[in-house]
């Protein structure tokens, strides 16, 4: 019998608490103290989360071969605790820090054009990223211009939380759709033609379509070509990648995937996988600390399909 976890409400208002606790304090530092604590954070989070480190060092080791040394691969690791620690002290500072008077400040915007003009003429379109530099930062800023966007992304299992999460993500207008259960939604944004923003860079399991990334099969979910061609919807690919010091970030779009651009044949949904998982890799090979390592990117390998027996393939239909 699988075994469910057990609800604590009390435990799951605790921890929202605490949370909301560090985040007022971080708030009140001046964002260079806050990056002083985050490398403390980060220190900590390496030593103590040993199933993770383990994961982002295999991970390495399967992207990067002998390219990488044992000592460059942990120390890419560290990089990445220290990369995301510094990240949540940006979420947290982003809100009071960034607006439409100050944001050249923070952001320098690559290949923005096609986007914006894609939103003045109200068609569909994804925007597509991965678990990479800042991911919160452009459903943030495009919000700040008055281009709100539909993001799909996994609600928390602490319910407190992730209504939090959620408030600040929707500060600038940005509107979220639960990855569990929230199709319907999705459909709909794209056939009212708006802005759908999706993270494509996540285990599909054994069911997924796997394309190469890093020189190895990943599992990939194939919804967002699916999406892409019945609707027409063209993927952009880009990232918000800190470029530093401090608090700077770019945010690029790389590469535009017209969906009218494919054969009509059987293999365009592998086609287009493979062209956006492409278009990520090529753009976190630019900074590698700023990827999330840390998930198990290729959990789910290919089986080998079996032959069927004589008997079945004479079965007709």
């Amino acid at each position: 019998m699988p075994r469910h976890k057990v609800k604590r409400p009390w435990l799951d208002y605790l921890v929202y608490l605490a949370v909301r606790a560090i985040v007022v304090f971080a708030q009140a530092l001046p964002i260079a103290q806050a990056y002083a604590l985050a490398r403390l954070l980060a220190w900590v989070m390496y030593k103590v989360d040993k199933r993770h480190r383990q994961v982002g060092l295999d991970n390495l080791r399967l992207a990067y071969g002998d390219q990488m040394t044992e000592a460059d691969r942990d120390q890419m690791v560290r990089g990445v605790y220290r990369h995301f620690c510094m990240m949540l002290m940006e979420i947290f500072h982003t809100p009071k820090t960034i607006n439409l008077a100050n944001y050249r400040k923070y952001i320098t915007l690559v290949g923005h054009e096609p986007i914006l003009e894609r939103m003045l003429s109200n068609e569909p379109m994804i925007l597509l990223s991965g678990h990479y530099g800042n991911w919160e930062m452009a459903g943030y800023v495009f919000g700040l211009f008055g281009f709100p966007t539909y993001s799909v992304a996994r609600a928390l299992d602490n319910p407190y939380l992730d209504r939090y999460l959620r408030s600040f993500r929707e500060q600038t207008g940005q509107r979220m759709i639960p990855k569990a259960g929230g199709y319907d939604q999705i459909v709909e944004v794209l056939q009212t033609n708006r802005p759908l923003s999706m993270l494509a860079d996540q285990d599909a399991g054994q069911r997924g379509m796997f394309v190469d990334f890093f020189g190895r099969q990943a599992s990939t979910h194939k919804a967002i070509a699916l999406l892409a061609i019945e609707h027409n919807a063209p993927i952009m690919v880009g990232v918000a990648r800190r470029i530093g010091p401090g608090f700077r970030y770019e945010l690029r779009c790389a590469e535009i995937i017209q969906p009218s651009e494919l054969s009509g044949g059987a293999d365009d949904v592998k086609l287009l996988t493979q062209r956006y998982t492409s278009a990520l890799e090529d753009l976190i090979r630019r900074d590698p600390t700023q990827y999330l390592w840390l998930h198990r990117r290729w959990k789910h390998q290919p089986t080998a399909r079996k032959k069927p027996a004589k008997t079945q393939e004479m079965i007709p239909g």
